[in-house]
């Protein structure tokens, strides 16, 4: 596991636009693919992905219109998609199955060498079964990159204690969902974050699937992050008080990380299949 207490933020360009919301009709047919998650997050994961010295075949799910998959493949990986909806994918030339990321995805055992999960382990009820999917999806070796909102990072923390509830994970109430369906339709699940996951949990399910975390990014550093420095140091001093076997069961140096304490509002994880699992 990478001490991330020593390493360099990974980020990507401060510039990233808001996410686009889906759209429940096949209007625009003419348009290209566009992101549904912030900018930022599908180039970090592109330029991670292309700086590895291999290619090889690659699943993006939940693939979403194809934005990231348009990347992907453009830097050279063998592109296949997968989503809960289908019918809103727009790339043309690359293949598309429907699937459900809480149940089994319509591929053989070990049929890629690269996955990439972005805005999808929120969206669902179970997330282990995802995580068990990718594992047997990949082969030895295989890498995937995965994301979630950060409810760990110093303004979210402070957001919780205030409010009862985070950004990205806001009480679903019935206007709430009301709003969702009329844009929506049926296929609110796009829309819906429903599963708050934290590193530590998202830690725990890779490790027991057997995968180990090769590193982790930020999507991009957050506004007015200053402000916040007197709180990280005090959070950082307490630390100190604990004995060193205590911080390292407790994964203090990386819930502590600039990539975590003092991360965006997405956390990206690049992890590794391991043999014999």
């Amino acid at each position: 596991m990478k001490n991330f207490g020593e390493s360099p933020i990974a980020t990507a360009p401060e510039a990233a636009r808001e996410p686009r919301a889906p759209t429940a009709t096949g209007a625009e047919t003419s348009r290209e693919a566009v992101p549904l998650a912030h900018e930022a997050i599908h180039e970090t994961v592109a330029e991670l992905l292309g700086a590895q010295a291999r290619r090889g075949l690659l699943l993006d799910v939940p693939a979403g219109e194809g934005a990231l998959a348009a990347r992907l493949q453009r830097a050279g990986f063998d592109v296949r998609c997968c989503d809960l909806y289908p019918q809103i994918f727009r790339l043309p030339g690359v293949e598309i199955k429907g699937g459900d990321l809480s149940a089994t995805l319509p591929y053989p055992d070990a049929s890629f060498d690269f996955i990439t999960c972005v805005e999808g382990l929120e969206h669902i009820e179970n997330p282990q079964q995802a995580v068990r999917e990718f594992a047997r999806l990949l082969g030895a070796g295989g890498q995937l990159v995965v994301t979630v909102p950060n409810i760990l990072n110093i303004e979210e923390r402070i957001k919780w204690l205030l409010h009862g509830y985070t950004s990205h994970f806001k009480p679903i109430s019935r206007e709430a969902l009301a709003r969702v369906r009329a844009q929506l339709g049926t296929m609110e699940e796009m829309a819906l974050h429903i599963n708050p996951i934290s590193y530590a949990e998202l830690r725990y399910t890779l490790e027991k699937y057997g995968f180990e975390i090769t590193r982790l990014y930020r999507d991009k550093p957050k506004a007015h992050l200053w402000l916040y420095w007197p709180l990280v140091a005090l959070i950082r001093l307490l630390a100190r008080f604990s004995s060193a076997d205590k911080r390292r069961e407790r994964w203090t140096a990386e819930l502590q990380s600039d990539e975590i304490l003092l991360g965006g509002n997405t956390l990206i994880v690049h992890a590794v299949k391991q043999a014999n699992t």
